[in-house]
């Protein structure tokens, strides 16, 4: 316990608070005294923090039962402790549910017990505050999760949503690509063929999804590879090939654009020039 420990007594007998400073003199326990309910009740609101209360049973004007109920209307985290020295049951039990005592501690007392009970009591203050600090850990942990989490389903649904736009206008460029009359391939610089269009797809007699992703090189005729180690040369190209009795016009550029994308685009012609 690193937090100075503060303990009120309460009692009209002088001896008795003189007795309970005595019993704690080797401790670091601070011993605060009060004479009556009321001086008790005074120094509870006057003192920032009192971890323990210790109070006679029966004193005059306000009793030990009516000094405890207001002392856990004013402190409820507060560790209560009865000390009497009368054998009244039902007063006792009455303290007890009234007052939310901790123990209560017959007259005479054992010095040694009476401190093992402090101890103990204070252990169980501490503990309770420790659990008290968790919960609003927790509780705040909880509650920053629940915004993190909320801004995550926004983020999700932001994202989804810009995916989905993206998802459709690569559909509609895709769609605008395979109603051309020529064919478009697009290849990164490492050789991936990366865009193959319909009619591009036509004049290299290959299905559909079979080409892209591929190497060029395994994938594409020699002529045509032929032509793309020209426009990596020349980052230009125009020609024509023939293709079994066929012409094919062919043109292509090595495209370097400011965002840094890379790579070669070939545009292929069957029907003529383009």
């Amino acid at each position: 316990m690193n937090e100075a420990v503060k303990i009120l007594c309460v009692d009209d007998e002088k001896s008795v608070l003189k007795a309970l400073e005595r019993l704690f003199l080797d401790t670091d326990y601070e011993i605060i005294t009060a004479e009556s309910g009321d001086e008790g009740l005074d120094i509870l609101k006057n003192t920032a923090q009192i971890q323990l209360v210790v109070s006679d049973f029966r004193m005059p004007r306000m009793n030990g039962v009516d000094f405890l109920k207001e002392v856990y209307n004013i402190r409820p985290d507060t560790v209560r402790i009865v000390l009497s020295g009368y054998a009244d049951t039902a007063a006792i039990v009455e303290a007890i549910n009234e007052g939310k005592i901790y123990k209560f501690i017959p007259k005479p007392w054992n010095d040694d017990e009476l401190k093992i009970t402090i101890s103990h009591a204070l252990e169980h203050f501490f503990t309770k505050q420790r659990n008290i600090e968790l919960a609003l850990q927790l509780e705040r942990a909880n509650t920053e999760l629940m915004e993190i989490n909320s801004s995550l389903e926004r983020l999700v649904e932001e994202r989804t949503s810009e995916l989905m736009m993206q998802n459709r206008i690569l559909t509609a460029s895709q769609n605008i690509l395979d109603a051309l009359p020529v064919g478009v391939v697009g290849i990164d610089p490492e050789g991936l063929i990366v865009q193959c269009n319909k009619k591009g797809l036509e004049i290299f007699r290959l299905d559909e999804g079979n080409i892209l992703g591929m190497d060029r090189r395994d994938s594409l005729p020699e002529d045509i590879n032929n032509l793309i180690e020209v426009i990596i040369r020349e980052k230009t190209l125009t020609a024509h090939i023939a293709d079994n009795g066929s012409h094919i016009s062919a043109k292509g550029v090595y495209m370097q654009h400011s965002t840094g994308q890379e790579g070669i685009i070939l545009v292929l012609d069957d029907g003529g020039k383009i």
